[in-house]
């Protein structure tokens, strides 16, 4: 499709969907659902939930309505909280082909961590809808390093926020995302050696800036050393990209020494350091369909990669490889395919709900069903991991959110084309 086309199509359906708000939060009772409280609650069966004023009431068994609410009566479905969509592109891209719409990498050739995608976010981006309705409620929006040799950046890609799928970015919650490994070693002078050595020395600017000569070469500005120096003071949360398990290593290395809380994204062979993850209490946001290597790195992919971390206690986060806006929805496909290959049904979902919250700060705000916690839940037509299963309410914060996206309006206004043809 030529861009031109896509694009008429983008503002059409933009046009169409302009209208469409989240409505007002309100008191809905959920009945005799099949609930997953993702708490010590368990999987609670033939239970409700009520929520109110944007937050959840109550969970558990016979629930009284009150006068005002919606009832909906669940019998046979799943309710489950939102799901996390992983590390994405979402609302900082359209379509990769084409770059206009494409804020998520910074490409100069110096460090850059005060770089944050925040305001670049566009909160009617088209697959944000399109999440939404795949029981998406919240995502990292997620910087990346360039690819490929040349074209400028670092291994430093900048900083993340977390979005809820309403439009809404949560400000105080932020990440550093580094790439390390063998894909970023083009950002690194071509080698990965180099990386650690970079790191190292962007860390003692940002603690020692006050040793710092007007003829030293520096790897930071100063608005990059204090942006770096907050993370190290505040305990910010870093996520490295890194696969290869002596990598991983080197970077738990790294987090000792330097004091860093820290995360790895990807972790092709991070069953091979399990024990060592476990011990250093390191979260792995890692693709359950991993499982042929692309490089070195990741020659000891597999499929079972969560289901052994989980073993080993690594907490476990789930995201596809790719960060395409379009696909964020198909996560819980992919965790479906980590059940198949020994993850308990639980735990893959805990990995798209409980833990991806706690991992950024925000495990007393939602992630879980129970009270007190923000109303961001989702009614599925039946098992949640199951390809042929739907969302078919979606709240967040409360709010009813609708059930349209630039797909369905296209598809509704071409259908609406076609019967009109037809009847002539």
């Amino acid at each position: 499709m030529r861009a031109s086309m896509f694009l008429g199509l983008v503002v059409s359906a933009a046009a169409a969907m302009s209208g469409l708000h989240a409505a007002a939060a309100e008191t809905v009772l959920i009945r005799n659902a099949t609930v997953h409280t993702m708490t010590a609650r368990g999987v609670l069966e033939q239970s409700d939930v009520l929520i109110s004023d944007g937050r959840i009431v109550a969970v558990g068994r016979g629930l009284e309505a009150p006068a005002d609410a919606e009832i909906i009566d669940a019998t046979g479905r799943t309710v489950t909280p939102g799901l996390f969509g992983g590390l994405t592109h979402l609302g900082v891209e359209e379509i990769g082909i084409e770059p206009t719409a494409a804020d998520h990498t910074l490409r100069l050739g110096t460090m850059r961590p005060e770089f944050d995608i925040a305001p670049a976010f566009n909160p009617d981006a088209t697959a944000v809808g399109v999440s939404r309705l795949g029981g998406i409620t919240f995502a990292a929006v997620a910087p990346s390093a360039p690819a490929g040799w040349g074209g400028g950046g670092t291994i430093i890609a900048g900083q993340g926020a977390i979005a809820r799928l309403d439009g809404r970015l949560v400000p105080e919650r932020r990440a550093l995302f580094v790439d390390l490994g063998g894909d970023a070693s083009m950002l690194s002078g071509g080698s990965r050696a180099a990386q650690f050595m970079l790191l190292k020395q962007a860390f003692a600017e940002a603690r020692t800036p006050e040793r710092l000569l007007p003829a030293d070469q520096t790897v930071l500005t100063p608005a990059g050393r204090q942006t770096l120096r907050t993370y190290l003071r505040e305990g910010g949360l870093f996520v490295f990209d890194v696969d290869r398990a002596s990598d991983i290593r080197q970077v738990l290395a790294l987090a000792r020494e330097e004091k860093l809380r820290v995360a790895i994204a990807g972790g092709a062979e991070a069953w091979r350091v399990a024990r060592e993850l476990a011990d250093a209490k390191v979260a792995v946001i890692l693709d359950p369909l991993l499982n042929l290597p692309m490089d070195f790195d990741a020659v000891g992919a597999t499929m079972e990669n969560a289901a052994r971390l989980h073993r080993a206690g690594v907490r476990i986060v789930f995201s596809l490889t790719g960060r395409e806006a379009h696909n964020v929805r198909k996560v819980r496909q992919a965790a479906g395919n980590a059940v198949a290959h020994g993850l308990p049904h639980e735990a893959a979902l805990a990995a798209l709900t409980r833990n991806p919250a706690e991992l950024f700060g925000l495990g007393d705000v939602m992630g879980t069903l129970e009270p007190g916690r923000a109303a961001d839940l989702v009614l599925w037509s039946g098992d949640p991991l199951e390809v042929t299963t739907v969302a078919e309410r979606v709240y967040i914060a409360g709010r009813a959110q609708p059930m349209r996206s630039r797909q369905t309006e296209l598809r509704d206004r071409y259908f609406e084309r076609l019967r009109a043809g037809q009847a002539r």
